[in-house]
């Protein structure tokens, strides 16, 4: 609610630094909440029937048509065997309810998940060459990003760096390369509870990442923490649960603080959120 407790909450001492810092952060909050937005069809979406994903492709490129953030884009799902033709299908719709709604946003990207192979990258750069030519766009306009998310990515099967041979397949559209944790951990056999932002294993990935990045006209995000500030008891009745949820939800963004002033010591400039209440602590670093 106020300076004193936002300082107090993130460990910084109270002052005139820390009310300038709160006034700003709130008047960032008030001017423009969210920078950069992705459409999530894919694990924050989650397997729906055909006919929801197809109506939700045309519904949310309907609403992004009235306005959105100054970047914008649409997460789709992996382009496997399995989820090719389903990937395939929302982006086609998307884009075409999109493009019948208004012209195309200014840094709009499309974001690829899971990416097992250069080929898959090289399979989205075909799609997008198609709805380019179909919807008479500029070709190389849609662009892509990468995530990172498995350790293929880093060292391929020939022990060589993996990133500049997916970049190589993004035939110039590539505009990011984003860090998958989660997966990038569960695929090196980490268990669960040392699944974090800061393992040692992440920050390996993020250095190879940093390094084939480097001087390439790339941007580099980190991935999310999953400890969210949420507070316990949705509907406290008495001093000492509010007291327990406001300890929760401090300490999980004290957490968020943490984890983001980390990852711009480490070069990382951008990272994803997952929760309104980890934006504070975001634009407070």
């Amino acid at each position: 609610p106020d300076a004193s407790s936002f300082a107090e909450c993130l460990g910084l001492p109270p002052g005139e630094l820390a009310n300038l810092v709160f006034e700003r952060t709130v008047a960032k909050l008030e001017r423009e909440p969210v920078e950069d937005f992705r459409i999530d069809f894919e694990d924050g979406y989650g397997y729906r029937t055909n006919a929801e994903e197809d109506g939700h492709a045309v519904s949310t490129a309907k609403f992004l048509a009235r306005g959105g953030p100054p970047f914008v884009g649409i997460r789709i799902k992996p382009l496997t065997e399995a989820l090719r033709a389903r990937s395939a299908r929302t982006l086609d719709l998307f884009l075409t309810a999109l493009l019948e709604s208004s012209q195309l946003p200014n840094n709009f990207v499309i974001t690829l998940p899971k990416i097992a192979s250069p080929g898959q990258v090289a399979d989205l750069v075909y799609l997008l060459d198609k709805a380019e030519a179909r919807h008479g766009l500029e070709s190389g306009v849609l662009k892509i990003e990468l995530m990172i998310e498995t350790p293929q990515n880093i060292i391929d099967s020939t022990g060589s760096v993996g990133i500049p041979k997916l970049l190589e397949a993004a035939a110039g559209r590539c505009r990011g390369l984003h860090f998958g944790p989660y997966d990038y951990s569960a695929s090196c056999n980490i268990a669960a509870a040392e699944q974090r932002l800061d393992h040692p294993a992440c920050d390996f990935a993020r250095h190879v990442m940093q390094v084939s990045a480097a001087d390439r006209g790339v941007f580099l995000s980190d991935g999310p923490s999953t400890i969210l500030p949420i507070p316990r008891h949705r509907t406290p009745a008495t001093d000492d649960q509010r007291a327990e949820n406001r300890a929760i939800v401090h300490r999980a963004m004290r957490h968020h603080f943490d984890l983001v002033q980390r990852s711009l010591a480490h070069g990382y400039y951008q990272g994803w959120d997952l929760h309104p209440g980890q934006l504070p602590t975001r634009y407070r670093s």
